[in-house]
């Protein structure tokens, strides 16, 4: 888990994070990959869901996503760098 908390601290500086469902629903540009929280609402879960197949994007629900990504009350997060997104989803396959 830290190398995944490494790798999206890296993509929090480089600006390739979008935070909150809203923010990811009305994200106009490129998203490879969707995390969202075990614990965010059945609403939320359908919402992400949607967007994943709408735009052809993996999604992946993990446990305590405010802590990985540093944000408090943070429920769904997407990533904008292909790479960075590829290294991250194999990394929570892996576990």
């Amino acid at each position: 888990m830290r190398d995944i908390k490494g790798i999206i601290g890296i993509c929090r500086k480089a600006g390739y994070v979008i935070i909150g469902g809203e923010n990811i629903k009305n994200n106009s540009q490129k998203m490879y990959l969707i995390l969202v929280d075990e614990n965010s609402g059945k609403s939320l879960l359908r919402e992400m869901q949607f967007v994943a197949n709408l735009r052809n994007i993996p999604i992946v629900s993990i446990k305590n996503l405010e802590e990985i990504v540093d944000i408090k009350n943070c429920k769904a997060v997407a990533f904008k760098n292909k790479a960075l997104s590829e290294k991250i989803f194999d990394l929570l396959k892996g576990e």
